[in-house]
Order: C-alpha cells, then structure tokens, then sequence
C-alpha cells in the first residue's frame, strides 16, 4: 500500500521535527517546510495528499499560501492557528481550508484530524466508483460526480474542497429537507470530531460565493435560521 504524503509548513523548527516524527511513526510519509514560498514551490512541483499550514510565517503567510493553492488544487488543507486569532481562523475556512487546530495542539489531536480528513477525501472519491453512471448526482442545475470529485452548475465547474463538496452532497441529497449543522458537522467531518457551529456557518458563506460567481442569482442553499440549512427542490 502506498504511504500517503503529509506536507507540514511552519516556520517553528521544533514543531516540524516533533510532528514529523509522529506522522513518520504512524506510517506517512513526511515533507517539511520552514515558509510559505518554498511550501508552494515544493507543493506546486510534487502535490502531497494533505499539507498542514501554520497561519503566520515569513516571505509567504498561510493566508496567502492557501490562496495559491487553491488556484490550482482541492488538496485537504487544515490551518494550525494561535489563541487569538480567531479571524484568522474564519478567514481561513473562507479561503478554503478544510480544518483548524489552535496552538497549543495535542499531537494526538492533529492525527486524528488528519486521519478523519484522508478519509473524507478517499471516500469522496472512492464512492460510486464503476458503478453506472459511477457516482453522479444530478440535482436540477446541479451536477456532483464523486468519481472525478467535480462539481458543475448550470454546466460550469465548480471549485469545492473535500468539505464543501461533503456539505453540497449532504444539502442536495434530499431536497426540500432541513439538514441541522450537527448533521452537517457529521456528514462533512465524521461523527466524533468536535466542529464549532459557526465553522460550518463559514464553509455555506464560501461554497455560495463560489456558486455566485458563475451565476449571480444562485439561491439553491437556504439559511433557516436557528435550525440549519436546506437544498431547495429542483
């Protein structure tokens, strides 16, 4: 079985070291990164299957790291983030990035992150796979191929990370009904994994201004406020 690559970018030596240490114990395959520059050098030359990126750093933040990343890849991404900056941790999941940890993290915790998210991201791919028509769901304007992990509208690609596209297939599976944000939480992250309302809250705003540049009157994903969201019927 092929080890699955981890991309870990943060200018702190010490956390490198110790957090390569224990992916390279628990089976991946590690590369490490001291700024954002090399990071997109390195990522953009040779992809990883999921990268780790601290928020503040020289030459490049992480900020600006996801932006370039996500131009060109739907690589799960979580963001390591310090205390207070919990702005940056919003603007972080609108940029793109799939998960957050604050600092100071328990190791235990990262893995298990990591491992959740890997999972998310092979299953996404995985189901449906050569099965006829292998794994599309067509939804009015919507289309979702699993198999190619491609989102199209109106015939117009769009963008997702590994959660958006979750959240998208888990609203517009059954249209019409409300999903709650803890039934969100479970079909985006798995059950088990603690996720903050309002993170999922950040992921709808970006997935809706993803669909409204391609088409400025996209209403299809409803708010109802105090219970949750829907995928309004075809």
């Amino acid at each position: 079985m092929t080890k699955q690559t981890i991309a870990l970018v943060d200018d702190d030596r010490n956390i490198l070291t110790s957090v390569a240490m224990t992916l390279e114990q628990e089976g991946f395959l590690v590369r490490t990164y001291t700024d954002g520059e090399s990071a997109l050098q390195g990522l953009t030359a040779r992809p990883a299957d999921l990268a780790v990126l601290d928020i503040k750093m020289p030459r490049m933040d992480g900020m600006e790291l996801l932006q370039r990343l996500r131009q060109r890849s739907s690589m799960p991404v979580i963001f390591l983030t310090s205390k207070d900056e919990e702005v940056d941790e919003l603007m972080g999941l609108r940029l793109g990035a799939d998960d957050y940890i604050t600092k100071p993290f328990s190791q235990r915790l990262l893995l298990e992150r990591i491992r959740a998210l890997l999972r998310r991201n092979e299953a996404s791919r995985a189901e449906g796979s050569g099965a006829a028509p292998g794994g599309v769901m067509v939804r009015g304007d919507l289309t979702l191929d699993e198999t190619k992990h491609q989102c199209l509208w109106k015939g117009q690609d769009i963008q997702l990370t590994v959660t958006e596209f979750l959240l998208v297939k888990a609203l517009s599976a059954r249209p019409g009904m409300v999903k709650s944000r803890d039934q969100l939480i479970d079909a985006a992250y798995g059950e088990n994994i603690y996720v903050d309302d309002r993170t999922i809250d950040s992921h709808v705003k970006r997935v809706r201004k993803k669909f409204r540049n391609v088409d400025d009157n996209f209403d299809a994903i409803e708010t109802l406020y105090g219970i949750g969201y829907r995928y309004k019927e075809p």
